[in-house]
């Protein structure tokens, strides 16, 4: 399925219900992605903000809503289709193939292509992007840190030329350092023409390089507009920012 993009946002979420079995987790959330933009959403556990990609890449069935990508509805076709449309999710714990080498997860994030040049050339152009996957290119994916892990696990996203990416817990069980390292790739893969969904536990550094974020709470949008606004707000700094970086800003 290949989607056009028409005037308007790029990603369109409206009015948004999702259920695990009886318990209903999304409750009517709307909101809007334009193309080249990072948008995060953030929120305590149980917000709802790994439920929403999940939806987004059909991981998850809404019961009820619109999803719409260049204006034209994707919330009604399989999980397959919406890679095809070109929606990638990079998963909570990274599930990279432990038992795989580097090079080969990256030609499974490839499987949608025929051409063994091209799958050739985007794996050196990961490369380029990741040196250190290069270093470890031969390497099972199981022996690599976590920092190393979710490098794989972008790059493996990024096989396909996504015009969407969507990142969940990026920085989750990283050292600081790594931490730092990987907010400045998804920057660079923003920067690259990516426009990027990221659902981020820390909460300052992805309002930091967002472009806009949502506020989730109890599957519901409680807040929305600039990262820069959101950071300034005395109601957010005092929820997920922290009283001594709140003061900070």
């Amino acid at each position: 399925m290949t989607i056009e993009t028409t005037k308007g946002p790029l990603l369109e979420v409206r009015d948004l219900h999702v259920y695990y079995g009886h318990v209903q987790a999304l409750k009517g959330i709307s909101f809007h992605v334009n193309e080249g933009e990072i948008v995060t959403l953030i929120g305590g556990n149980g917000a709802g903000k790994t439920t929403t990609l999940h939806t987004l890449s059909k991981l998850l069935t809404p019961r009820s809503g619109e999803i719409l990508l260049g204006g034209q509805p994707i919330h009604k076709i399989d999980a397959d289709e919406i890679v095809r449309t070109g929606i990638t999710h990079v998963p909570e714990g990274r599930r990279i193939f432990s038992r795989l080498t580097v090079r080969e997860n990256l030609e499974i994030g490839a499987y949608l292509l025929t051409s063994k040049t091209e799958i050739t050339r985007r794996i050196e152009a990961s490369f380029e992007l990741f040196p250190r996957l290069r270093e470890r290119e031969r390497q099972y994916g199981g022996t690599l840190s976590g920092g190393e892990q979710q490098m794989l696990a972008i790059a493996r996203a990024l096989m396909l030329d996504p015009r969407i990416i969507l990142l969940d817990e990026p920085s989750m069980g990283l050292s600081p350092l790594f931490v730092e390292k990987i907010f400045e790739i998804i920057q660079s893969v923003n920067k690259s023409g990516k426009t990027v969904v990221l659902v981020e536990q820390n909460a300052l550094m992805a309002l930091e390089i967002a472009h806009r974020g949502y506020v989730l709470q109890s599957g519901h949008v409680v807040m929305g507009g600039d990262a820069d606004l959101l950071a300034k707000d005395p109601s957010v700094q005092s929820a997920y920012l922290g009283g001594e970086i709140a003061a900070a800003l």
